[in-house]
């Protein structure tokens, strides 16, 4: 078995003038969301073997609040991670993946899209609130039979979703 934790970066500030969107760093209520995650994954004992995250400012700062918190694994930062769409997401996941688990700190829409796509079932409860969106600092929680390098749509259950708010 195999987990897969996509996490949405945590709630980033505007842009200020001449700023690029890449560059724009977390405000207050996202460095304490990404705090807060790192807290619920360590008394979940999710811990990732590897952790893959976005380039931009917003999620790199995300992965600190989190490491501050809980072992986020051996770490490889990616720019296409901002840039490309779920099938990219999952390309990474699969180049990436192995037996064990992985992280991806990412955007949306693409995280939201992958986690859909890729589960294929899961709680009820959990795919009900995937369903309603996903939020800055959603983290899901995604398990397969098998190794992530074959991880395919379909093919996860969801055993969890999580956001700040959540005990």
């Amino acid at each position: 078995m195999s987990r897969l934790y996509l996490l949405r970066h945590a709630k980033a500030g505007w842009a200020l003038p001449g700023m690029r969107d890449f560059d724009r760093p977390l405000d207050a209520s996202g460095h304490a969301d990404a705090e807060k995650m790192g807290t619920a994954m360590r008394s979940r004992s999710y811990v990732p073997d590897l952790t893959l995250c976005s380039n931009a400012k917003r999620a790199r700062e995300t992965l600190e609040g989190l490491a501050g918190q809980t072992d986020t694994g051996k770490v490889l930062f990616f720019d296409a991670l901002y840039s490309e769409d779920a099938a990219g997401y999952l390309r990474l996941v699969r180049d990436h993946g192995g037996p064990g688990s992985l992280l991806v700190i990412g955007h949306n829409p693409m995280t939201e899209d992958l986690a859909m796509a890729i589960s294929g079932d899961g709680g009820e409860a959990e795919r009900a609130m995937l369903n309603h969106g996903f939020p800055t600092s959603g983290l899901a929680v995604v398990r397969f039979p098998g190794d992530l390098a074959k991880a395919t749509q379909g093919a996860g259950y969801l055993e969890a979703f999580l956001t700040p708010a959540d005990p």
